[in-house]
């Protein structure tokens, strides 16, 4: 469902990266999965991660994949601050789009 969720994200949006920049000529993204999250990659490496040690039985694993969501929501906080100051649109989709990472909570 991760990996779904991703690849569908990966189609939406071409500017999707690692490294947390605005390139020359993006745009705001906010159809498919951008028009119910800002962040909808991050949600579903949360999913592929957390449910890894799961699917694999290694319950063991699981603490340190729970250090993930933590880390996730530092690197969202400071994207947005990126994309604040240098996307052209993004501070309207912020107020029309009011969550981060998981609908109707953050």
């Amino acid at each position: 469902m991760g990996y779904a969720w991703t690849f569908l994200v990966f189609r939406e949006n071409s500017y999707a990266l690692r490294i947390i920049e605005v390139e020359k000529g993006q745009q705001v993204i906010s159809t498919g999965p951008y028009s119910v999250i800002r962040h909808p990659m991050y949600l579903g490496v949360m999913i592929m991660f957390l449910a890894t040690p799961i699917a694999l039985g290694s319950y063991f694993a699981l603490p340190a994949f729970l250090l993930l969501p933590p880390l996730l929501v530092y690197r969202i906080l400071n994207e947005e601050v990126v994309l604040n100051r240098g996307l052209l649109g993004y501070g309207d989709y912020c107020k029309k789009n009011r969550y981060r990472l998981i609908p109707f909570v953050w």
